[in-house]
């Protein structure tokens, strides 16, 4: 009878290794759908349209987009998590809905570490310390400099409360001990609107948005949060290096895929989209974003994930930031 047992277990964990197999081989079969959480025409529905184009063309399946904004892009996750784990249902997380929400809502519908499987790292995009012209300060250590003979007199923007453009400034407030006043605004346009108006002194951007206003010299660049210079304003230099040794922030986007993937699922879309992002037109679209490329491999894009968790965590709590 033990015997029996044994073949039946077996030959019960055959079969499921070669339905897996199988299933690995054949896939896609069928139509796919791309949450991507946020309204269309930003950053995450371009990149989300622009892989979904490139894996449609690969496979000869119809990678469809799906947009599902709401509540800093937590909604579309939440979608995700609560799909079948088959393969069919991809989404494209971020800094702001994976590694900020966790500490910042009191009540999240998914635990980003269990819920979801990370595929790759898909772009990594510095953002920009920019002020408006009248602020007497050249870059971060002038600024610095201002801000410690003046407490809370220097007023910095941000798109709201929690959002990474204000724990963005709680960081560098943290980490040098000068006191600035926050001023959050219901969006990142009404916060660059009232800074070209001069109704705040500073505030932290992602490039593209920023760009074309600093080339026409109604905002100044003070400097960019990534870890070294990026290649679109070489000329600027960075927060670490002006006053803020180890300060690094980067908004950055990622393949995920609700939690129970097959290994063998998560290995071949992982290979897909890293080729993709080694085109040079997808490379060339991207940078476009403000960023660059960054694939790696599962097991790094998690490590990664949990690191990011617990830096941004410490922000949130730093600056005493909450979301109902």
């Amino acid at each position: 009878m033990n015997s029996i047992r044994r073949f039946s277990f077996v030959a019960a964990v055959a079969l499921g290794l070669a339905s897996t197999a199988t299933h690995a081989q054949t896939y896609p079969g069928k139509p796919i759908r791309w949450i991507a959480p946020f309204p269309p025409g930003g950053g995450t529905d371009v990149i989300s349209r622009t892989l979904a184009q490139k894996l449609t063309e690969a496979w000869g399946q119809q990678v469809i987009v799906e947009n599902r904004p709401g509540s800093g892009g937590t909604i579309g996750l939440a979608a995700a998590v609560k799909s079948p784990a088959d393969g069919y249902n991809i989404v494209l997380g971020q800094l702001a809905n994976v590694a900020i929400a966790p500490g910042l809502y009191a009540k999240l519908p998914y635990d980003p570490v269990k819920d979801l499987t990370p595929v790759t790292l898909v772009l990594s995009a510095p953002l920009i310390l920019v002020a408006h012209p009248s602020l007497p300060a050249r870059n971060t250590k002038e600024l610095l400099a201002l801000a410690r003979a003046k407490p809370d007199a220097i007023t910095f923007g941000s798109p709201g409360n929690g959002t990474t453009g204000h724990l963005a400034a709680e960081m560098i407030k943290s980490a040098t001990g000068v006191k600035m006043t926050h001023v959050p605004y219901k969006g990142a346009s009404p916060a660059i609107t009232g800074l070209l108006g001069g109704e705040i002194a500073i505030y932290v951007s992602s490039i593209p948005p920023a760009l074309p206003m600093m080339k026409a010299g109604r905002l100044k660049a003070l400097g960019v949060t990534s870890a070294k210079r990026t290649a679109t304003l070489p000329d600027v230099p960075t927060i670490s290096e002006s006053g803020v040794p180890g300060y690094e922030v980067t908004n950055w986007y990622g393949v995920m895929l609700p939690a129970g993937v097959s290994k063998d699922l998560v290995s071949r879309l992982n290979t897909e989209i890293a080729r993709i992002l080694r085109l040079p037109e997808v490379r060339q679209r991207f940078q476009g974003e403000g960023g660059d490329v960054a694939p790696n491999t599962p097991e790094q894009f998690a490590a990664f994930i949990k690191s990011e968790i617990a830096k941004w965590d410490k922000a949130i709590k730093a600056s005493g930031a909450k979301v109902d």
